[in-house]
């Protein structure tokens, strides 16, 4: 039984095909838009026309923006020799809210997975060796510590080794505030493996 008009269902259909949003958060969503002034309702699917019209891929990491060259790429003040790969968008924006790295990024889109049949030709790899052509001296591999993000990992060292061109893995390991009982053998082991010298 629909509980709700047609257009409010398929306004709450809409929200709860988003990532991350359940039905309960679709229907307040839903809500709080209808409830909204007119012009506010217009002005947000307006921003969201336009971000869907004007944001594409930066020309050299690839990542989301609004312009043929991102703001992190344009900063002659970072270090365009040092580059740190990354899967997404998000996982960039992560690294930028430390503001402890000053080098360059290269987002993959995705990350290697012959389960989902997804291959090295399926992901930014190939933008990023050319890239590789200018004066790098180091590539930083960010991947995720999944099945996916380390098989990614191992199939770029094994790229990028040849080269010359320094090539270093993130450290993983226990959280902070974690309990050592609760963390698995993998993440333990990452954990001693990457010790550093106090």
């Amino acid at each position: 039984m629909d509980l709700y008009s047609g257009v409010l269902s398929k306004l709450i259909e809409e929200f709860a095909s988003l990532p991350g949003i359940g039905q309960k958060t679709a229907q307040r969503l839903a809500f709080h838009m209808v409830n909204q002034p007119k012009e506010k309702v217009e002005r947000f699917a307006s921003v969201m026309m336009e971000a869907r019209e004007k944001i594409c891929y930066c020309k050299e990491c690839f990542t989301l923006t609004d312009r043929e060259i991102c703001p992190i790429c344009a900063d002659e003040k970072r270090d365009h020799s040092t580059i740190m790969v990354v899967e997404t968008t998000r996982d960039q924006a992560a690294y930028e809210k430390t503001g402890k790295y000053d080098g360059v990024y290269h987002v993959l889109h995705g990350a290697i997975s012959p389960m989902l049949g997804i291959g090295p030709n399926d992901i930014r790899l190939k933008e990023l060796i050319q890239r590789l052509e200018k004066d790098v001296d180091e590539v930083i591999i960010a991947t995720n510590s999944t099945l996916e993000g380390e098989t990614t990992a191992m199939y770029l060292s094994k790229l990028i080794k040849p080269t010359g061109i320094k090539c270093s893995r993130i450290a993983s390991g226990v959280p902070v505030g974690g309990d050592l009982e609760y963390i698995d053998e993998v993440t333990l082991l990452r954990a001693l493996e990457g010790r550093q010298e106090l």
